[in-house]
């Protein structure tokens, strides 16, 4: 059972974010020497419980300070920037972390309306153009980007490009990732869709690039782990008031939701719901 790390960088009182950012280099190191997969930080915008604004800078933080765990972003919100900006960003971190870089895209706001609009201006018209926009920065990853017939190369170019993953929640970002042969990670945790459905459409569709030759699925899953049944209820009933806070600080929209689909439990617990979905949803890994 292949196991890895979404990190959202939550501030949690008394804590500042300099404490919870200094938490997730913690947090890394610790899944690094517990062997697993992967590390990846999230990106959300102008919401008080949550630290990483910009993925790309904190990753190269925790890349200083691990020695193995691939790293990653999950997801950067492509609709919010420039495709070869991102490849710069992502081919410089792969550079200086070789063989270890994922680049995890996302079309969601990360966060309210307004805060999507100082940072992006429209961004439904942004969404819209989301097909354009992932195929110029595949074009970017695949050093095949011209601009009037000109070539430009989003610099360095690492020996080993990160690899790329679709993260969503519907069968349209999976068409997205099957179109352009990524990874994909089925946002279980946050969404009602039938991960199993998404999941198999994926599949079904994928075609195979210069980075993957055959089809990868992840289901990014909120789980509880303790000692005792009990235990890990509890923990999970403060998780969910936290994910939803009151609407006075902020509209439990602009946060992480889904948390009707919490797992809870034991290890042995876990890894027996863990491994009952990943065979109903053909997922090779969980996030």
């Amino acid at each position: 059972m292949k196991l890895s790390v979404l990190d959202l960088a939550p501030v949690i009182a008394p804590a500042d974010p300099a404490a919870a950012l200094e938490q997730a280099a913690i947090l890394a190191q610790l899944a690094e020497r517990l062997g697993y997969a992967r590390y990846w930080v999230a990106e959300h915008h102008d919401m008080p419980g949550l630290a990483c604004t910009a993925p790309e800078v904190l990753l190269a933080h925790i890349g200083a300070r691990t020695q193995r765990i691939r790293l990653g972003s999950g997801a950067l919100l492509l609709p919010h920037y420039k495709p070869m900006k991102v490849a710069e960003s992502f081919h410089l971190l792969a550079t200086l972390y070789p063989g270890r870089i994922d680049l995890g895209i996302g079309r969601a706001p990360g966060g309210s309306a307004h805060a999507a609009i100082a940072l992006s201006g429209n961004f439904l018209g942004n969404v819209s153009r989301m097909p354009e926009t992932l195929q110029a920065l595949m074009d970017f990853l695949h050093q095949r980007y011209t601009y009037e017939g000109q070539p430009v190369t989003a610099r360095p170019l690492p020996a080993e490009p990160p690899q790329v993953w679709l993260l969503g929640t519907n069968t349209k970002s999976a068409a997205f990732a099957a179109q352009h042969g990524a990874g994909y990670v089925f946002g279980h945790f946050m969404s009602d869709a039938d991960g199993a459905e998404t999941i198999a459409a994926y599949r079904e569709q994928f075609q195979p690039s210069a980075h993957r030759a055959e089809p990868k699925a992840m289901l990014a899953v909120a789980a509880i782990c303790a000692e005792t049944e009990e235990e890990a209820n509890r923990l999970a009933a403060e998780s969910q008031a936290w994910l939803r806070p009151p609407s006075e600080q902020m509209a439990s929209s602009d946060m992480p939701s889904g948390s009707g689909r919490l797992l809870a439990g034991t290890p042995d617990s876990l890894r027996v719901q863990l491994a009952s979905l990943g065979r109903l949803c053909h997922a090779d890994e969980y996030l």
